[in-house]
């Protein structure tokens, strides 16, 4: 059997490759509509909404129904992951490039660096989940959670590569800077499969963990990020499209 350490690397390297599809805008487009970044980032929130339920709490919470409180795992692990990020957010520095709005400590870091910083944040819980998922759940399950998680990659790294592009930085320049953003996926990928592999009892804590990392992350950002340019009705449905998306992947691959 495939080592699942080696199914979540591989995975990992997935999902990259698909925000440089979805980064690789910046090389073509010749103008900027925010009212599809808008839209690309609500469908991107939807999935990443929808793999947190169906495929990280639900089983999270199948896994503890032989424990006496068997809710336990599911609300602690979900807690400590939305605190985790939070921490994450207050002690690295870092700046949201279409607000400009700065969090974590001062520094001396260039607002492109910053942004890149920000966005990596970002993508931890994305690359976390995925490790998770390789390491205790099945493999069909954890395909359609890399699958999902691919998809969404494509409208984030094109909402990040082209307002690059369009704020006056090369085409190649916004195209590598979009495509990085998510290097720190097939690392934290590695990770959580790892870690629950090597200590299986942590493994519904470790899902619910990614998911209330990953909940945090919509919540803070790509939300707020997709309705705060007057188009609420578009971003909104298409987080239900994205919702519906992932659920139908898990729902029918898992």
């Amino acid at each position: 059997m495939q080592d699942p350490v080696i199914l979540a690397l591989m995975a990992g390297m997935f999902t990259l490759a698909l925000t440089a599809v979805g980064s690789s805008a910046s090389l073509f487009l010749r103008g900027e509509s925010q009212k599809l970044l808008d839209a690309m980032l609500g469908f991107a929130a939807g999935i990443m909404i929808s793999a947190s339920f169906f495929s990280l709490l639900m089983p999270a919470i199948d896994y503890s129904s032989h424990l006496p409180h068997s809710w336990f795992p599911a609300v602690a692990g979900f807690l400590a992951g939305g605190v985790f990020l939070k921490l994450i957010d207050s002690a690295v520095p870092h700046v949201h490039f279409e607000t400009g709005k700065a969090e974590g400590p001062k520094s001396g870091f260039s607002k492109l660096t910053l942004f890149a910083l920000a966005v990596a944040i970002h993508n931890i819980p994305e690359g976390m989940a995925v490790g998770v998922a390789f390491g205790g759940e099945s493999l069909s399950a954890a395909l359609a959670l890399a699958l999902g998680i691919g998809i969404q990659n494509i409208p984030e790294g094109f909402a990040i590569s082209v307002p690059l592009r369009f704020a006056g930085y090369g085409r190649w320049r916004s195209f590598l800077y979009g495509t990085l953003s998510a290097v720190v996926e097939p690392v934290f990928a590695v990770l959580g499969a790892y870690a629950v592999t090597h200590i299986s009892p942590i493994l519904p804590y470790a899902l619910s963990f990614a998911a209330g990392a990953m909940i945090y992350v919509v919540i803070e950002d790509v939300i707020p990020e997709a309705e705060s340019h007057g188009n609420e009705d578009v971003a909104t449905m298409c987080a239900i499209a994205g919702f519906a998306v992932m659920m139908l992947l898990d729902l029918g691959l898992g």
